[in-house]
């Protein structure tokens, strides 16, 4: 079966990482296209699955670079908006494991005006799910019309939401305080071991799902590196394992395996309403597949997903 469209909201971000450069005084920096959303975006056209992307492209020089990425990806920007601000930066040095540690530049750039007005046209009647998250969520003033956009498709399509928190921009209370709101609108809730420790402290992961099935999440998956995933469909759970690689850094791997779990849903026909038919066993398979899509791209540098005839040839070498 071949998936629907699916359809992503939210940011394009320059991933600016610094190298070596010729001399104390100098800093080299090697600039990559991010972003969560955008980054799922490219992850879902590349395993094969229509996607569209609804972004605020500046025209500056990293904007232009966001739309060569996407577009060569087959990402669909037919209803991307031409933006006068100039686009988000954001600069990550990475540590001996891989991890990156961002610094932002994001004051009044592209990503956070969205207007009503600019969501008001967008037609939903061939997509099976909308996915966003991030910062696009909570950065205003464009936020609330995100949220709008999101309860006027939510009895229409399958919502998929990913808080992808950053907390040197955003604080995390603000996260907090509108995730039960968020819960209510959504069927999938994808998070990192981090976002966890961020939206609830010192909270379980297990007692965290109930909590988030009971302001009305179906599924919630938590995503928790090399200890790999925990899965939650109304309260009856799964664990997986991670999938080993050799770890260049972790950029993307995140957005890379929600783009893996809602690629692989949806090539079986299992979003586009309530998840009320989905099974456990459905989403154990869904995150398995989305588990090798994330160490594919754990293994090259910055947010660079793979392509599906990777994945299957990577899971041909490793007997999955």
């Amino acid at each position: 079966m071949s998936p629907r469209e699916i359809t992503v909201l939210g940011e394009c971000v320059a991933d600016a990482f610094a190298e070596p450069a010729g001399s104390a005084s100098e800093l080299a920096l090697r600039v990559l296209p991010g972003g969560g959303p955008a980054n799922t975006a490219v992850a879902l056209a590349r395993l094969g699955t229509p996607a569209r992307f609804l972004a605020r492209l500046s025209g500056d020089v990293f904007g232009r670079l966001f739309r060569a990425h996407l577009e060569a990806s087959g990402v669909d920007l037919s209803h991307a908006v031409p933006a006068a601000e100039p686009s988000t930066l954001a600069v990550a040095e990475l540590d001996g494991q891989g991890q990156a540690a961002f610094s932002f530049h994001a004051r009044n750039t592209a990503d956070w005006q969205w207007s009503t007005a600019e969501l008001a046209g967008v037609d939903l009647s061939g997509t099976s799910c909308v996915h966003t998250g991030s910062l696009a969520l909570v950065r205003e003033p464009g936020a609330a019309a995100v949220e709008e956009f999101l309860a006027t498709a939510a009895p229409l399509t399958t919502i998929s939401i990913d808080p992808n928190v950053r907390p040197l921009l955003v604080r995390p209370e603000v996260y907090r305080a509108r995730l039960k709101d968020w819960c209510a609108l959504t069927d999938v809730l994808r998070l990192s071991e981090e976002d966890l420790g961020l939206l609830l402290p010192d909270t379980p992961p297990e007692r965290a799902c109930d909590i988030w099935h009971a302001a009305g999440a179906r599924l919630v998956v938590i995503t928790r590196g090399a200890h790999g995933v925990l899965i939650s469909l109304d309260g009856e759970r799964a664990r997986i394992p991670a999938v080993a690689t050799r770890v260049v850094d972790t950029v993307g791997a995140g957005d890379s395996f929600t783009a893996g779990l809602l690629h692989r849903l949806g090539a079986r026909g299992l979003l586009g309403g309530r998840l009320t038919g989905l099974r456990l066993a459905d989403v154990t398979d869904a995150c398995r597949f989305a588990t090798r899509v994330a160490a594919l791209t754990c293994s090259v540098a910055g947010p660079n997903p793979p392509w599906h005839h990777q994945v299957a040839e990577f899971a041909t070498a490793v007997g999955a």
